[in-house]
């Protein structure tokens, strides 16, 4: 696997479009930390680590709109990638649909939004974005 965020990211968009509840996705500390993200933000219901097989898998539960079921997560979009690194600094920071949506950066501080990032006036690679 040469991409593993952009495996991350067509596993959760595969499942949504399928109208799966769960979605199973083999682990790292990179992913972990953008499951966490999506968490705090809103995006998916819950999750959890386990600890099975060489890497571990992080188990997502996805969120859905109770009456409409429609999905929480309505495009997820990789920016950079292995053949074309994406860098911005504190000052270029992207805003997704005008604020709406996020941005997920790996920066020295380490994995965080672009609202996060603003705010500690640092910039980094951005991995993708999330509305």
């Amino acid at each position: 696997m040469t991409d593993p965020i952009a495996d991350y990211l067509n596993r959760l968009r595969n499942a949504i479009l399928a109208g799966h509840k769960v979605v199973n996705i083999p682990a790292s500390s990179l992913k972990k930390n953008m499951t966490k993200i999506l968490f705090d933000k809103g995006y998916i219901l819950n999750y959890k680590f386990m600890d099975e097989g060489p890497q571990g898998t992080i188990k997502i539960a996805l969120k859905y709109h109770p009456e409409t079921k429609q999905p929480a997560i309505r495009s997820l979009e990789r920016i950079s990638t292995p053949g074309l690194r994406k860098y911005v600094s504190a000052e270029e920071l992207p805003r997704v649909l005008n604020g709406l949506g996020i941005s997920i950066l790996s920066t020295s501080k380490g994995v965080m939004t672009e609202k996060e990032a603003k705010t500690m006036n640092v910039g980094g690679e951005v991995l993708c974005y999330i509305y």
